[in-house]
């Protein structure tokens, strides 16, 4: 389940094209964020039978060669009739149909977007942060009130635990954060196992 997806863009924080609203309409649709994944992950133009075929290999969970046309003929009809030109109206990609290729713009190269994918045990960043700063806050005001248990520590020893725990925490959602944006990986972040 995708739970959230933030994004960060120059432009869009300075009042460029794409607005935050905009961003989310097109990141709304599954196909449109593998499209773009694909297409952060290219160098240069990609067929759109190509885009299809990974589009398919990623719904279904096999290998883009073993993607057989039967398979993407849905796929490669509603990329050419509904998905591409959804994101060539958002200046997110250039389409020569010509050539029957599609091409990144800057705009969509500017943009990092982060997907937060979560299992049904896991909680987001956000309430997990929420609660390591609960604990902090908690054992401070043990130390300070003298609980029994909590007699031998120093406010400084919270303290120092509060900024290991906050430290290791940033570090570990930095490198899975990495992990979560589109294009930085082989497949997209929401069909990863173990993320």
């Amino acid at each position: 389940m995708v739970s959230a997806a933030t994004t960060t863009n120059e432009s869009i924080q300075d009042g460029g094209e794409l607005s935050e609203e905009e961003v989310f309409e097109v990141l709304s649709n599954r196909r449109r964020r593998f499209v773009i994944h694909a297409l952060k992950r290219a160098e240069g133009p990609v067929d759109v039978s190509e885009l299809s075929a990974h589009v398919t290999a990623w719904e279904r969970d096999i290998d883009p060669e073993e993607v057989r046309y039967e398979d993407r003929r849905n796929v490669y009809s509603t990329l050419q009739r509904t998905h591409l030109p959804k994101l060539e109206e958002k200046n997110v990609v250039t389409i020569d149909e010509e050539a029957n290729v599609v091409e990144p713009t800057t705009e969509l190269e500017s943009l990092d977007i982060y997907v937060e994918v979560l299992r049904s045990r896991e909680i987001p960043w956000s309430l997990y942060y929420v609660g390591l700063a609960g604990v902090a806050v908690s054992l401070l005001l043990a130390v300070a009130t003298g609980t029994p248990g909590f007699t031998g520590f120093e406010a400084l020893d919270v303290g120092m635990f509060t900024a290991t725990a906050f430290g290791i925490s940033s570090v570990a959602h930095h490198v899975i954060g990495r992990r979560a944006r589109l294009g930085n990986t082989e497949k997209p972040p929401e069909l990863r196992k173990g993320t």
